[in-house]
């Protein structure tokens, strides 16, 4: 399995990513943003960082780059993508996700590990989890809060489209408390929280985001 790892002027988590697809028995491909070239991969992770320097909006001016149009006419025929953090933003901005990421609603950065409740299990990237279960991952963003109009908000609960939600207090002011959300086939995948943060016990403060690549391994597999 083949998984490409994009890397922007300032993406910070790319290495990390690559290190996640290694220990769930992946090959990680880099792919640079000025190219028109996915190399042949099975899957694309579009990891967390500041890519252009989240001038305008985070991940406003990124959606332009070369690779994502690969990146939209891939995941358009099936391709599984993952947006974490900065990525996350840059999937909604292309409009492979619905919805926006504001400011968080003290102002402030958040840097701190974070409860999450698994609440769809059926996604290219979850199905190693059980339905409910709570998993604890890094959280490291200024602009995290997940927003959407009431229609849309209604579609994602209605149609099972949340995967994650955040325990306990609210981070950031996401609406519903939403922490990641999927697309109607469930191939892509964004979330503000890192699970690349969190594949070893040793590093991080549990293994627990190994689940999502491990996940994306089988759904490979299987296709």
């Amino acid at each position: 399995m083949r998984v490409g790892v994009i890397t922007f002027p300032g993406t910070l988590d790319d290495v990390d990513a690559e290190r996640a697809v290694r220990y769930a028995g992946g090959e990680a491909v880099k792919l640079w943003h000025a190219d028109h070239d996915l190399k042949g991969v099975d899957a694309v992770i579009v990891p967390g960082g500041f890519s252009y320097g989240d001038y305008l909006r985070c991940g406003a001016i990124a959606r332009f780059a070369p690779v994502m149009t690969e990146v939209v006419d891939a995941a358009k025929k099936g391709m599984p993508v993952l947006g974490i953090c900065n990525g996350f933003q840059i999937l909604c901005e292309a409009h492979l996700l619905p919805g926006a990421l504001v400011r968080n609603h003290k102002l402030h950065f958040v840097c701190r590990d974070q409860w999450l409740k698994v609440e769809n299990n059926s996604t290219a990237w979850t199905n190693r989890y059980d339905q409910g279960a709570e998993i604890l991952v890094p959280l490291k963003s200024g602009e995290g809060g997940y927003q959407a109009d009431r229609s849309t908000l209604d579609e994602l609960e209605g149609e099972g489209r949340v995967v994650f939600r955040y325990v306990g207090e609210n981070p950031n002011g996401s609406r519903n408390d939403i922490a990641g959300i999927t697309s109607a086939n469930g191939r892509v995948v964004g979330l503000m929280p890192h699970p690349e943060h969190a594949i070893d016990a040793l590093t991080g403060p549990t293994d627990d985001g190994l689940g999502m690549f491990l996940s994306l391994v089988d759904s490979v597999v299987k296709a």
